[in-house]
C-alpha cells in the first residue's frame, strides 16, 4: 500500500489551470467514482478549495495510479499530460504524509496561518468516507494530520492572529482607499464571504449580503449585523456599491461585462471564488482582483510568520515519523495478539491431553489450564516486549515478515506496505 497525492496549488497553477481543475459540489462524487475505477487506487479523497484541487490517494501502484488520475484530469480540462504535469507537485509515501499534514497545519496555505483549510479538508473527507471512497488506510492518515495541525496550533503562535484571503484582500484595498462612506456588497454565503462580510462590518461599512437563496443570505447577514440584498437586482448593485466581495461556486461568471455600466466614483471588486465570478472589468476604474492578485500581501505574511513556520514544521517532520512508526506498530500488534492466541489453543489442548491420560485427576483440570498459560505467557513476555521494541528500527520488515511467515498470518488488519505475505501473492 502507497499513499500518492497530485496536487494543482496556487505554487505552480496559476488561476487560469485551477479554474479548469476545479470541481462543484456536484462534480466530486462523478470524480470520485472515475478515480476508484482504477485497480491500483483503492481510497481517494478529492480537496478542491481556491488555492488548490488535490487528489489525495491510497493506492497499491504509484505509477499507474498516477496515470489515471493525470488521464481523468486531460479529459476535465482540455490541457495535455505534459502541461498539467508542469503545473502540478506529486508527493508519495513519507513526502505525501509530509505535505498533507503541511496542509492541515495551513503552512502550505497561500495565507499561512489561516484556519480555513482544516475545515475544508475535514469536510473533503468526510465527503469522501461518507460515500465509502476513503477507508481505514485514509481515515489514519488524515486523523495524525489533524492531530499534527493541532500540536502546530496549540504550540506556536502561528494562528494567533487568525487571517485569511478575505482579511488579506481587505487589507490591501484599506492601503489604497478610505473606508468612510463605503457601501460593500458579499455575495455568497460560503465561509470567504461570512469573513469577508465580518471584517467589512467591523470596519463600519454598511454592508449587504446577497446569495441566490435568500433564506441563507438572511442568516448570514443576521450572523454578521449586516442586511440583505435582492439577488435578482445583481445587475443593478453592480453599479451601485463601492466595493463587492464575491466568493460563490458558480461555474459561470455571475457578473458579466454587459451589466457594468460607466461610473465616475471609483469601484474596488474582490473576486475570491475559483471559477472565476467576475468577466474582465471594461472601464479603468474598477479595481478587480482576484486571488492571484494578492500574493505581494501573501509574502508579506509568509516572512512574518517565518519563525512560527520554522517552528510548525519541526513538529510536522516529528509527527510524519510518528506515523510510520504507528504503522509500524499496527503491523507488530496483530502478530502478537496471533501468538497469543496460538499459545492459549496449545494450552488448552495440553490440559486436555494430561486429563485425558490421567496424568491430572479431573478436579484439578482448572488448575493444570491456569498453570499452562501462566507458563507459556511468561515464556511469551520477553519476546514480545522485544519485538515491539524491534518495530520502531529499520529491521522491523524484516522481523515481522519472517514472523508472518512463521504464523501464517492473512488478516487484513495488517497495513499492505508491511505484509509481506500478502505483497509476495500480489507479485506472482
Amino acid at each position: 500500500m502507497h499513499y500518492l497525492i497530485v496536487s494543482f496549488s496556487y505554487k505552480h497553477a496559476g488561476i487560469e489551470v485551477r479554474e479548469k481543475l476545479s470541481y462543484s459540489e456536484e462534480d466530486k462524487q462523478a470524480c470520485l467514482t472515475k478515480l476508484l475505477q482504477s485497480p491500483s487506487i483503492n481510497e481517494a479523497i478529492l480537496l478542491a478549495t481556491c488555492n488548490r484541487t488535490e487528489f489525495i490517494t491510497s493506492c497499491s501502484d504509484i505509477e499507474d495510479a498516477k496515470n489515471h488520475i493525470f488521464t481523468i484530469l486531460e479529459l476535465k480540462s482540455g490541457l495535455g499530460r505534459e502541461e498539467l504535469e508542469r503545473h502540478s507537485d506529486i508527493f508519495d509515501d513519507s513526502t505525501a504524509i509530509h505535505h498533507l499534514f503541511s496542509v492541515a497545519s495551513s503552512i502550505d496555505s497561500m495565507v499561512v496561518g489561516e484556519t480555513q483549510i482544516a475545515g475544508q479538508l475535514k469536510d473533503a473527507f468526510r465527503f469522501s468516507h461518507e460515500r465509502k471512497f476513503s477507508g481505514k488506510k485514509l481515515s489514519r492518515a488524515l486523523s495524525h494530520a489533524f492531530k499534527c495541525a493541532a500540536k502546530v496550533r496549540n504550540s506556536t503562535d502561528i494562528s494567533s492572529k487568525p487571517v485569511s484571503i478575505a482579511s488579506v484582500a481587505l487589507a490591501k484595498m484599506k492601503q489604497n482607499v478610505p473606508l468612510e462612506g463605503k457601501k460593500a456588497l458579499v455575495i455568497g454565503v460560503g465561509e470567504m464571504s461570512e469573513i469577508a462580510a465580518k471584517h467589512l462590518v467591523a470596519e463600519n461599512i454598511e454592508t449587504y449580503i446577497t446569495n441566490r437563496t435568500r433564506q441563507k443570505a438572511e442568516i448570514l447577514a443576521q450572523e454578521c449585523h449586516a442586511k440583505v440584498y435582492n439577488y435578482g437586482e445583481l445587475d443593478k448593485a453592480v453599479n451601485e456599491f463601492d466595493i463587492i466581495f464575491t466568493a460563490t461556486s458558480s461555474s459561470q461568471p455571475i457578473i458579466t461585462k454587459d451589466m457594468i455600466e460607466p461610473r465616475e466614483a471609483p469601484r474596488y471588486w474582490f473576486d475570491l471564488a475559483i471559477p472565476r465570478d467576475i468577466e474582465t472589468a471594461p472601464y479603468e476604474n474598477i479595481s478587480l482582483y482576484v486571488i492571484d492578485d494578492l500574493k505581494k500581501s501573501v509574502e508579506q505574511n509568509i516572512a512574518e510568520r517565518k519563525q512560527y513556520v520554522r517552528q510548525a514544521q519541526a513538529i510536522i517532520g516529528r509527527s510524519v515519523v510518528e506515523f510510520f512508526e504507528w504503522l509500524d506498530t499496527l503491523n507488530v500488534e496483530p502478530i502478537i495478539k496471533e501468538i497469543y492466541l496460538k499459545a492459549e489453543e496449545a494450552a488448552k489442548k495440553e490440559t486436555k491431553r494430561v486429563i485425558e491420560k490421567g496424568f491430572i485427576p479431573k478436579e484439578y483440570e482448572a488448575q493444570a489450564h491456569k498453570l499452562a498459560q501462566q507458563t507459556l505467557k511468561r515464556f511469551l513476555h520477553d519476546m514480545t516486549k522485544k519485538m515491539r521494541e524491534s518495530s520502531h528500527e529499520a529491521k522491523s520488515d524484516t522481523v515481522t515478515g519472517a514472523l508472518q511467515y512463521i504464523l501464517n498470518d492473512e488478516q487484513d488488519n495488517i497495513p499492505d506496505k508491511f505484509n509481506h505475505t500478502k505483497q509476495k501473492k500480489d507479485q506472482q
